[in-house]
């Protein structure tokens, strides 16, 4: 498992590729170069979304633009993968600031992926594409309410994280330079199914998990002055 300790929090990812990651962190991160640093690679992403939005009005016209669209996620990926690796490795204590911005502009990169989709679909496919934001939305929301009740910040589920997520748009803008979008449209509304049936199911491990938590806590609360009390007893 890999953890990143975030103040008195655990950011935690269990994906299927964040063994090779890790690897991956130990051999970049002490070259790369001084003047790169973290807070430049956090907010290179608002640069990656630009591209994925000129990129997807590009796509309008001629598929093959979506390499391009390809790209702007793989670079994001470089990006937001290194940003926090960098500011632990020279210690620069931007902590309070990288979390909130990262999490910040991933959503923003969230919405700039599928507002390039938006430009690329027909309009009847809109609909579908914001019930996906919602979606994909509330998994952000559910990690960080969890976040704020256990202080563990969960950042993949069922072995699927962010890395697994953008190799799936990688894919997905592959599929669509060579089969065009018609694939795409009749896809979207079971995979927004599939989204929300996904998220009910982790709201639900979420909610239980945390309704044990409580009850614990509670048959521990009436034993605290007992023990006191025979401390001073004994005193």
């Amino acid at each position: 498992m890999q953890r990143e300790h975030f103040a008195l929090a655990t950011k935690a990812s269990t994906s299927l590729l964040s063994p090779l990651e890790r690897r991956l962190a130990r051999l970049v991160v002490p070259r790369i170069p001084l003047w790169l640093g973290t807070h430049h690679l956090t907010l290179l992403t608002l640069v990656w979304c630009a591209g994925l939005v000129c990129f997807g009005r590009l796509a309008a016209d001629d598929l093959r633009w979506l390499w391009g669209s390809s790209l702007m996620i793989a670079l994001q990926w470089v990006t937001d993968f290194f940003d926090g690796k960098v500011g632990k490795h020279r210690e620069t204590g931007l902590v309070e600031w990288g979390f909130y911005m990262d999490h910040l502009l991933d959503f923003g990169f969230l919405c700039a992926v599928l507002a390039g989709y938006a430009l690329v679909l027909p309009a009847a496919a809109h609909l579908h594409l914001f019930l996906l934001l919602a979606v994909f939305g509330g998994f952000m929301v559910n990690s960080f309410l969890a976040f704020a009740a256990t202080g563990r910040f969960h950042i993949s589920h069922g072995k699927l994280g962010p890395t697994e997520f953008r190799l799936a748009l990688v894919l997905i803008n592959s599929l669509l330079v060579i089969y065009g979008t018609r694939r795409m449209e009749k896809a979207l509304p079971y995979v927004a199914a599939c989204g929300f049936v996904a998220l009910c199911v982790l709201a639900c491990r979420t909610q239980r998990e945390l309704w044990r938590r409580d009850l614990a806590r509670k048959r521990e609360a009436p034993a605290r002055p007992a023990v006191r009390l025979a401390h001073r007893e004994a005193a």
